[in-house]
């Protein structure tokens, strides 16, 4: 006999046609798309009263999703799109320390901002004035937007400013964004296939955009300025060295023969394991910290200790290792050495703001090639220099890998073209005040 299916089945499948439905009309309109509309797996959640996900889900309530395309299929669509491009954009893994309300809010505003001038006729309606009057703000006051630009706007707004907002912004729920497990495995694979679909996102848009087309255009802008900021954690590893450690190879280990042994001669294993592996890890390492008159002592301490925090992680850093603090604007102010992480806590007490003068970062790297003349410095993993941006850059590529860790925007045609770069956003490492984008 025929299994006969129940209403809740049958809403549940309906509910994936339709999904699947609104997705084709999104393609219709996004070709460039096409891998970002397929990637989320449709799942039902009768818990929600509108769509969500996490990065590996797109969760649903069955009835919601039947009632809204019965009455206002655009919304549904609008609100899909908003999904996969919080998803782009790596909103659900870039909260770091901020409050997640207003993190929340800058996330929507951001998306519908992007989605309301890519005028599709998938998802185009007609702007309220409260969105106009937003719209209108962060065009005149920001040079890019980007979530992190409108978080730091919102900061600045009375409470009931803000609940206006997010009335009017509120798409989808953001319950499932990984927020206080990010680290896990399975969200740290989401955000790495995320990550690998924008990429591929804006390749397609390239290539199916045309130089008149705004609604690509305007796209392709979006995704260079809500740029996945990679985990500081994963930018940290680009300077680890192989060496050998002391640890048990598992790889070179053979578990049969050593337990064989054991029961052949009673104590005695047959075969030792290997007493050390070759392993990829930091041993030296040296952390510029610009001091012009553009950086706070608190900011820095608060990224002193951020970092600290990563590579006292033994799988990141090796027991005996050497980092060298400078503090240096328009000359090196001080050299400070730390050569066991235990020591970080106190060196952070301890810890003073040294300059206050312009940004020159040529001295810095003349020191460190003096460190490494004089053998001070033999197996040196790179050099990090925390700054603003605002200063004059050697010609000469150095014999270490070198990456610059900029405040906020920065002029990019600046940048020589050997220095690996990351944008951090202050509140990243705790309260800071930012002013003109750039002065902190």
């Amino acid at each position: 006999m025929a299994h006969k299916k129940t209403q809740t089945e049958w809403q549940n499948e309906m509910a994936v046609k339709i999904l699947d439905f609104t997705k084709q009309e999104l393609y219709m309109d996004l070709r460039f798309f096409h891998l970002a509309l397929s990637s989320l797996i449709p799942k039902a959640d009768d818990s929600l009263h509108t769509l969500a996900t996490d990065g590996v889900y797109l969760c649903y309530s069955s009835e919601q999703v039947l009632r809204v395309f019965q009455n206002n299929p655009k919304f549904l669509a609008r609100a899909c799109l908003h999904s996969i491009l919080h998803c782009i954009f790596s909103h659900l893994w870039m909260m770091g320390r901020r409050e997640r309300p207003l993190w929340n809010l800058a996330c929507d505003i951001m998306v519908e901002f992007t989605i309301d001038h890519m005028e599709n006729a998938s998802t185009k309606r007609i702007l309220s004035w409260l969105r106009s009057q937003v719209y209108k703000k962060l065009k005149d006051e920001c040079s890019y937007i980007s979530a992190s630009v409108i978080y730091q706007q919102l900061i600045q707004l009375e409470e009931p400013v803000r609940i206006s907002l997010q009335t009017e912004f509120y798409t989808d729920d953001h319950r499932y964004w990984p927020f206080e497990n990010a680290r896990a495995s399975i969200h740290q694979n989401a955000k790495k296939r995320w990550e690998k679909i924008a990429r591929q996102t804006h390749m397609q848009q390239e290539l199916h955009g045309s130089g008149s087309d705004d609604k690509s255009q305007l796209f392709s802008a979006k995704i260079k300025a809500e740029r996945s900021r990679r985990s500081y954690c994963d930018f940290l590893r680009k300077f680890s060295v192989l060496r050998e450690e002391l640890h048990a190879d598992p790889d070179e280990f053979d578990l049969n023969y050593y337990t064989y042994g054991l029961r052949l001669y009673g104590n005695l294993p047959l075969i030792e394991s290997l007493e050390t592996r070759e392993i990829k890890k930091i041993q030296e390492f040296v952390i510029v910290i610009d001091t012009s008159d553009s950086t706070s002592g608190d900011l820095v301490k608060n990224f002193l200790r951020e970092t600290f925090q990563i590579l006292h992680q033994r799988e990141h850093f090796f027991t005996s290792c050497k980092i060298h603090i400078l503090q240096c604007d328009d000359r090196v102010r001080s050299d400070q050495e730390i050569c066991h992480l235990d020591q970080s806590e106190q060196f952070l007490g301890q810890f003073t703001l040294l300059g206050g003068g312009g940004t020159d970062f040529r001295p810095a790297f003349a020191y460190v090639n003096s460190l490494i003349k004089q053998h001070i410095l033999q197996n040196l993993g790179g050099l990090l220099y925390f700054t603003d941006g605002e200063g004059t850059y050697p010609k000469n590529r150095p014999a270490y890998q070198t990456a610059f860790l900029f405040l906020g925007d920065y002029d990019t045609s600046k940048v020589p073209p050997w220095a690996m770069r990351l944008q951090l956003e202050p509140e990243e490492f705790g309260p800071a005040q930012v002013t003109h984008g750039r002065k902190l």
